[in-house]
């Protein structure tokens, strides 16, 4: 259910974020009625939000299949945000370094919830790899990326981001919290992390955090 408005009046834009949230990679179009269950909301109030983000054109409607979709407006927004973080800049010739190197894709993600969240990319040269992905969101737990910054944080905030049942891609993903917090410990004694095939079969990847000049990731 969408989060309890803080202040009087911002229950309408929390419901509104929610809709727009509820597009993904793997449902990038939705009808009223998938819109209005993934929300909890009703189809009345749904329609009406659905109507005013269109109009400002944060979602678009198909007129053939009567589906939603983000709009032009969203991919727009969705832009602006990666050119103004100082940390996308900042990173692109290690990146580009990184990729020449190896031949292999180079990205720089972040930890939102608990997931890890692509905010630039540069593609390594081999025939073979990992297929652009920039703005993809994964479960951190099974990315090499996302245990790399799960290890640095305090225990407290670690047990707080977690989901209450971690989530399974494939059958080498790791299970549950006690897995979890035993491979973050090898993460912190080895100072990088590893996910072989835990997001995808035959996907293997290594990470490590970036810190700033205060030591934090």
């Amino acid at each position: 259910m969408p989060a309890s408005a803080p202040y009087p009046g911002t229950q309408t834009v929390l419901r509104a974020v929610t809709l727009l949230k509820a597009f993904t990679d793997d449902h990038p179009q939705r009808g009223l009625a998938e819109l209005a269950r993934a929300a909890q909301l009703n189809k009345s109030t749904t329609y009406r939000l659905l109507t005013a983000l269109e109009s400002e054109g944060l979602i678009a409607r198909s007129s053939d299949t009567e589906t939603y979709r983000l709009g032009p407006e969203a991919i727009s927004l969705g832009g602006r945000a990666l050119r103004a973080n100082g940390l996308r800049l900042a990173s692109r010739s290690e990146l580009e370094q990184l990729a020449d190197d190896t031949n292999e894709t180079a990205t720089l993600e972040v930890l939102v919830g608990s997931d890890t969240l692509i905010l630039d990319e540069v593609l390594g040269g081999h025939l073979i790899g990992a297929t652009p992905e920039l703005g993809a969101r994964w479960p951190a737990h099974t990315t090499s990326t996302g245990k790399a910054i799960l290890a640095a944080l305090p225990e407290d905030e670690l047990n707080a981001r977690l989901p209450r049942r971690l989530g399974t891609p494939t059958e080498k993903s790791l299970r549950d919290r006690e897995s979890l917090h035993a491979e973050l410990a090898r993460v912190r004694k080895r100072g990088y992390a590893v996910a072989a095939e835990e997001l995808e079969p035959g996907f293997v990847a290594v990470g490590a955090a970036v810190r700033n000049h205060d030591g934090r990731v």
